[in-house]
């Protein structure tokens, strides 16, 4: 096994053990090209901060913001979204910021989830609710520095 390959796996490994494994929701229309992924599963980003906790959204409450279409539970949860998206809209395009933090670029539970500083921050699994938890401003920290890079990647 090569060292790149075995560094890949490694890193996958680490993952799977603290953030958990997502699958990434996207795929190509009929002449080629690439459509959204769907963020947070489905989920309405909004809610998470007018609500307190997760709520599932619906298609036809819908807005495309940053290479990813988010769903909305109503009307007004999309209305302002698109008022205002990047105070709503979760960090990292809603991937896993503890993963991004280790350099890999995962899907999230939506169910996992902290607001820091008035912003949404999601994760693959509870585990990556403890991490950043217990250090909040290194994550985030190393997740930023790592977002540049990886955010281009499929």
């Amino acid at each position: 096994m090569n060292e790149l390959t075995r560094r890949r796996l490694t890193q996958m490994t680490i993952a799977i053990v603290f953030c958990g494994a997502g699958a990434q929701v996207s795929g190509a229309t009929e002449d080629g090209q690439q459509t959204p992924r769907v963020a947070l599963k489905g989920y309405d980003p909004v809610a998470y901060f007018v609500d307190g906790h997760p709520v599932k959204g619906v298609p036809a409450f819908s807005f495309t913001f940053d290479d990813a279409k988010y769903h909305f539970a109503s009307a007004e949860h999309q209305k302002m979204f698109a008022a205002d998206p990047d105070r709503y809209a979760p960090r990292y395009s809603g991937y896993c910021a503890v993963a991004l933090s280790r350099g890999m670029k995962l899907e999230v539970d939506p169910h996992s989830w902290a607001i820091s500083n008035d912003r949404l921050y999601v994760f693959a699994g509870k585990t990556g609710s403890s991490i950043f938890a217990e250090d909040t401003t290194g994550v985030i920290a190393k997740a930023d520095a790592n977002w540049a890079a990886l955010k281009a990647q499929h």
